[in-house]
């Protein structure tokens, strides 16, 4: 005769075999990903490939620097303002639109994220061939922005503000009653990621962050040889009004 808890143990693996790809589904449209899709009201101009809508841009004549931004996991591009402000005056800033985000179609993904960063990345190396490319990463933002790192041709310089080492250990800690690690089909591991990474790497963390905790950015710092690790006495969402989060070059 089977033992209870092999039986009982059995019975879950059955469970989450017939309903895995739903819970995917489900954790991530309620941990991940909280899109808006507004018209832009914004300063910020769009900015299209071809026909194709993928992001709003502050464009600038002969600019001195390229910033590639890559937002939170809430709102919209158009929304990222307050992110440009931050920048110097002569600089280009591009946001990019995730799929599934803003009048961008499609779906958000770790997989389609990476491929449209990738895609916005070479149009802007093709299109300032002798200019600076940094890249900005905020929050969920983070993940993509690192993972242009790990990539042939990587930017000249990545700022990273209230990032996470690794994403699925933030849904662990928000959802400790789930096996996240089965559940979970999008991850980005910035640790690895910045792994090989040799150009300049700026971290802010904030001190009183509930959404990700400072001790994933300190991780991630600590990983990162060459950083330059920032903490700022704020929550997760405040990060912008702090004097000390200006962006120079």
């Amino acid at each position: 005769m089977k033992r209870p808890h092999l039986i009982h143990s059995a019975f879950l693996v059955l469970m989450l075999s017939l309903f895995i790809s739903p819970a995917h589904a489900m954790l991530e449209s309620s941990f991940l990903y909280f899109p808006t899709h507004t018209t832009n009201e914004s300063r910020l101009v769009e900015w299209k490939i071809g026909q194709t809508l993928i992001g709003y841009t502050r464009p600038v004549n002969a600019p001195r620097y390229i910033w590639l931004i890559f937002h939170g996991n809430g709102g919209q591009a158009s929304n990222r303002q307050y992110i440009v402000d931050l920048l110097p005056a002569e600089t280009c800033a591009y946001i990019l639109e995730y799929p599934g985000y803003g009048l961008r179609p499609g779906k958000p993904s770790t997989q389609t994220i990476n491929a449209a960063a990738q895609q916005a990345y070479a149009y802007l190396r093709t299109r300032h061939p002798d200019i600076p490319v940094g890249i900005l990463g905020e929050s969920l933002g983070s993940g993509p922005a690192s993972f242009l790192c790990s990539q042939p041709g990587p930017p000249d310089r990545v700022v990273l503000f209230v990032p996470f080492d690794n994403l699925l250990s933030v849904a662990q800690k928000h959802i400790s009653y789930l096996p996240v690690g089965l559940l979970m089909r999008d991850n980005w591991d910035n640790v690895k990621s910045l792994s090989t990474y040799k150009g300049r790497v700026d971290i802010f963390g904030a001190l009183n962050d509930t959404i990700i905790p400072v001790t994933h950015a300190r991780n991630l710092a600590k990983t990162v040889s060459q950083c330059r690790y920032i903490e700022l006495t704020c929550g997760h969402n405040d990060w912008s009004r702090q004097p000390i989060a200006k962006i120079t070059d």
